[in-house]
């Protein structure tokens, strides 16, 4: 079993080693590991994020690990039988993991070297370590020896397992370069502004109006984030278009860059979840290349496809109306992070992320809904996917101590390309109270609200709503994300004291 176990890292190790060198971003773990991802059920990947959060892919890699190692030790257990037997479990190992890198998007020949390497470092390994083993078992008068150097030959190929996982990820990051690239580029027309002082009320505890490009929320269905040089990237637009157009980054840039601050949302956060953020995004407007494409009659949606293969159809009449639906080069006045799409996504303001917004976007398909399916709807969620009235309380925290009498709540509320007319706030189902806004720009961000009001001692429920200004008030009846989004008042608990 042990000597399965050795073999197996090993043959992780070199086919792990194989990919960063050949700079293949889909490992054969990783790619299974995105395959299981896109064949699971909508409901169980729901319930993925909602338990772990961000935290739901590395659980994932770490669960088909531990299988690994169990599958490892079977196969060094067969070995006592007949030779065949582990050959077989490596090969089936080997088939699953080929599989998974050829089903990734655009996968060819060098994308099976690493699992070859894999099952070829497997079957040696695990054979020379099973050579030494029968030897020992043959001469029982050199049986101390034996084991000393099974034991030797077992360190050195772990230390070399390791070694050569770590000097892979070292050269194949060194021929990446992207993150160098993404830190030294400068983009026409891209400009760097704080957020406007009338969008802050000033209240401790409060998100910040404009996020951080470190704290932004992150949700994507990418193991290994897609690696980019902006030379080697290119948007093909096509399907029901009177033109075909393929663009380079370069060619990309040198358009009219439009600057917005627009507010994104998941459709998996919960009522007062924090998947939600604002930033000054940078980009071209897809209205304008879709124009210049010329978009067939019967159109209705546009598929758009990461370099990972996520795909969403997302509504054409959106991305071509007067909002600054975008494809995105930088976030908060610099390019965007690796994390969040570099060198280029898309941004649509007023609908949710998993039906507009594609990370390393590198096509996108004029088509109709009829033949058209993303990754998300294919698994039950809502076409269309506009976003809802939302807020949020953010000061005090439920559960929060606080001093009876003047209390100040605090929060964030949205509904992008519609916009927040009014907040209200009400404490233990007595009257709502009108909530102080903070400024904004447009209807595409959130906005801060701020109240402060008579608290007596005692413990009190508080919760918060939002009135859009086209006359919607945010529903009070409770619903889970699935299919198009959670509903709900936020809702928190404090004692006063």
């Amino acid at each position: 079993m042990l000597a399965g176990v050795l073999a197996g890292l090993a043959g992780l190790a070199t086919s792990y080693a194989t990919a960063m060198v050949l700079t293949i971003r889909e490992s054969p773990v990783v790619a299974v590991a995105e395959l299981v991802i896109r064949l699971a059920p909508g409901a169980v990947a729901e319930r993925a994020i909602t338990i772990l959060g961000t935290a739901d892919k590395p659980a994932l890699v770490v669960g088909i690990l531990v299988l690994l190692l169990a599958c490892f030790a079977w196969a060094g257990s067969m070995a006592r039988g007949s030779w065949w037997r582990p050959v077989l479990v490596w090969v089936v190992l080997a088939g699953i993991g080929l599989g998974a890198v050829m089903a990734q998007r655009n996968a060819g020949v060098v994308d099976a070297l690493p699992v070859l390497v894999g099952l070829m470092t497997w079957v040696a390994v695990h054979s020379a370590l099973v050579d030494a083993l029968r030897r020992q078992q043959r001469r029982p008068d050199l049986e101390s020896h034996e084991r000393r150097v099974f034991l030797m030959v077992a360190g050195a190929i772990s230390v070399a397992s390791v070694a050569i996982a770590v000097a892979g990820r070292f050269v194949g990051a060194g021929r990446r370069h992207v993150e160098v690239s993404r830190r030294l580029l400068r983009i026409p027309g891209v400009t760097r502004r704080t957020a406007p002082a009338a969008t802050s009320l000033g209240v401790a505890g409060i998100a910040p109006w404009q996020t951080p490009n470190e704290d932004f929320y992150q949700i994507d269905t990418a193991i290994a984030l897609p690696t980019i040089e902006p030379d080697d990237w290119s948007l093909r637009i096509h399907g029901m278009v009177d033109r075909e157009l393929v663009l380079g980054y370069s060619e990309l840039v040198a358009r009219q860059v439009t600057e917005s601050w627009i507010t994104l949302s998941c459709v998996s956060n919960e009522v007062g979840g924090g998947l939600v953020g604002n930033a000054r995004w940078s980009g071209v407007r897809l209205a304008d290349l879709l124009a210049e494409a010329g978009v067939g009659a019967g159109a209705d949606c546009v598929l758009q496809t990461s370099h990972d293969g996520w795909t969403c159809a997302t509504p054409l009449e959106v991305l071509t109306d007067d909002r600054d639906a975008m494809l995105a080069v930088a976030m908060n006045g610099r390019p965007l992070p690796i994390e969040h799409g570099f060198p280029v996504r898309t941004i649509v303001p007023g609908l949710y992320g998993y039906v507009s917004a594609t990370k390393w976007v590198v096509d996108l398909e004029v088509s109709t809904f009829a033949e058209s399916m993303g990754y998300w709807t294919d698994k039950g969620w809502s076409a269309l996917g506009p976003v809802k009235i939302a807020s949020r309380i953010d000061v005090p925290r439920s559960g929060d101590d606080v001093e009876a009498g003047e209390v100040t709540f605090g929060g964030v509320a949205w509904h992008q390309h519609t916009g927040i007319e009014a907040v209200e706030v009400q404490v233990d189902g007595g009257a709502w109270e009108r909530a102080e806004l903070g400024e904004v720009p447009s209807v595409d961000t959130w906005v801060q609200w701020a109240v402060t009001l008579d608290v007596p001692e005692g413990d009190h429920e508080v919760r918060v709503r939002a009135i859009g200004l086209d006359g919607e008030t945010q529903s009070s009846v409770r619903r889970a994300p699935d299919p198009d989004g959670a509903t709900g008042l936020h809702t928190i608990e404090i004692s006063a004291g």
